[in-house]
């Protein structure tokens, strides 16, 4: 499976950025990236750092990653790690409601 992984940058040295997510680090090449600095988290895709990420939008990627490893794991119940839906009711985007 080809997934994109959130990670924190560690350090910048040139067009690479070193970077780590859940203790393990890699060096992804940051050269689509114009600015991006330590603490920043990125999309990690196949050895580079595809675009900054906001830490909120990190921990959801985290989130729906941590629930799909359950259900493939055989978890029928992931919906914890999808903590910003609870309580609300499913909504079609705009583009797909019905409309008069």
């Amino acid at each position: 499976m080809c997934v994109g992984l959130p990670m924190r940058v560690i350090e910048v040295d040139g067009g690479m950025a070193l970077c780590e997510r859940r203790g393990e680090r890699a060096r992804l090449d940051a050269m689509l990236l114009a600015d991006v600095a330590p603490g920043d988290y990125v999309l990690a895709f196949q050895g580079r750092a595809l675009r900054v990420l906001d830490a909120a939008e990190a921990a959801q990627t985290d989130d729906a990653l941590d629930a799909l490893d359950a259900v493939m794991r055989g978890d029928a119940d992931a919906g914890g790690h999808f903590a910003d839906l609870v309580g609300r009711e499913p909504e079609l985007p705009p583009h797909l409601r019905g409309g008069s």
